[in-house]
């Protein structure tokens, strides 16, 4: 199994961030194919069609899509972590597009597991598959960047204080499929047969994406990162999960926001999640905290909402005998 050798200054050092272009790379997956957009929207009909028309209009890209861009590994230069003085998606690019082709190539040949097609064997591949994750940035993800952006930094809050409440072993072992916190200093990252990777020195970051299954990356010896798929967060902007009852008896916001709080969130998180702005998040907070249905606390500079053991009653009351839920009472 792969595993990385993790000491405590490095664990302590690492960070979690957000990354315009992973998150370019995880819908270019979905894009193609290789991979599902469980519970979101998934790709218009317009988009799937002009992609492949960009395909169309360049068959090395084509050919490097259809034989290298796999769900289970792709060439690093694709994704490399970002650099602390990224700030765009173009920033982030801009180390794809600088590739050596030389380079660009021995990490396919790794992908493939042999030998590269010649057709690929071209001095621009690394601006060509850089026009490409241009594309995808420029017709799925920027119009949508601000409020996803939003979501993955309240998945952040959340697993800063997963950390703060269980440790690392908690937050990490349930962070991504086949990924756990061994002990010792020691993270399984994956459950394939590689040799293990010694990170003293290197800065470790953790980016959440809606990818699916999420992937490892790397700049050696300096950076690594975890893309990790963004826990519970797939739903559209303002939509919620509540029972209808559970709506009708407290109204459709404060049922939504009762919803959320099945584990402590911020209001920054809270208007991520769901799409109110701050002053409604906040309004109907103080009305459910009246309700005794949430209560509060700090925890460093956040103040956090969890429901009390009266709201978990209602939403679970609520949740088993809703036919909506697909779920129902066993008593």
């Amino acid at each position: 199994m792969g595993v990385w050798q993790i000491g405590t200054d490095t664990l302590a050092q690492s960070r979690f961030t957000v990354s315009a272009l992973a998150e370019t790379i995880a819908n270019l997956h979905i894009l193609d194919g290789r991979a599902a957009a469980p519970g979101r929207r998934a790709h218009s009909r317009a988009q799937i069609a002009a992609y492949r028309e960009r395909l169309a209009a360049d068959p090395v890209v084509a050919l490097f899509v259809r034989n290298v861009v796999k769900a289970n590994w792709m060439p690093d230069f694709m994704s490399p972590p970002p650099s602390p003085e990224d700030r765009t998606f173009h920033d982030e690019l801009r180390s794809v597009r600088q590739t050596p082709a030389v380079v660009a190539l021995a990490e396919v040949a790794t992908a493939l597991g042999g030998s590269v097609p010649p057709a690929l064997a071209v001095p621009d591949l690394p601006d060509r598959v850089a026009d490409l994750t241009q594309w995808v940035w420029s017709h799925t993800v920027r119009p949508y960047w601000p409020s996803r952006r939003r979501i993955f930094e309240a998945d952040i809050v959340s697993r800063t204080q997963q950390i703060s409440v269980g440790g690392w072993a908690t937050a990490l072992s349930g962070m991504r499929q086949g990924m756990r916190w061994l002990g010792d200093g020691r993270l399984q990252i994956n459950t394939y047969e590689h040799p293990p990777r010694d990170l003293a020195d290197a800065q470790l970051l953790f980016i959440p994406t809606t990818a699916q299954r999420g992937w490892v990356a790397w700049d050696q010896p300096h950076r690594y990162a975890v893309v990790y798929p963004c826990a519970g967060l797939f739903a559209e902007a303002g939509q919620t999960m509540a029972p209808r009852a559970l709506g009708a008896l407290l109204g459709p916001v404060r049922a939504g926001l009762l919803n959320q709080l099945d584990t402590p969130k911020s209001t920054t998180q809270l208007v991520a999640l769901s799409g109110y702005g701050l002053g409604t998040v906040g309004r109907h907070l103080k009305i459910l905290l009246d309700a005794r249905l949430v209560h509060r606390r700090r925890s460093g500079r956040s103040v956090l909402y969890y429901r009390t053991s009266t709201g978990d009653q209602l939403v679970r009351v609520q949740t088993e005998t809703d036919p909506s839920s697909g779920r129902r009472s066993d008593h």
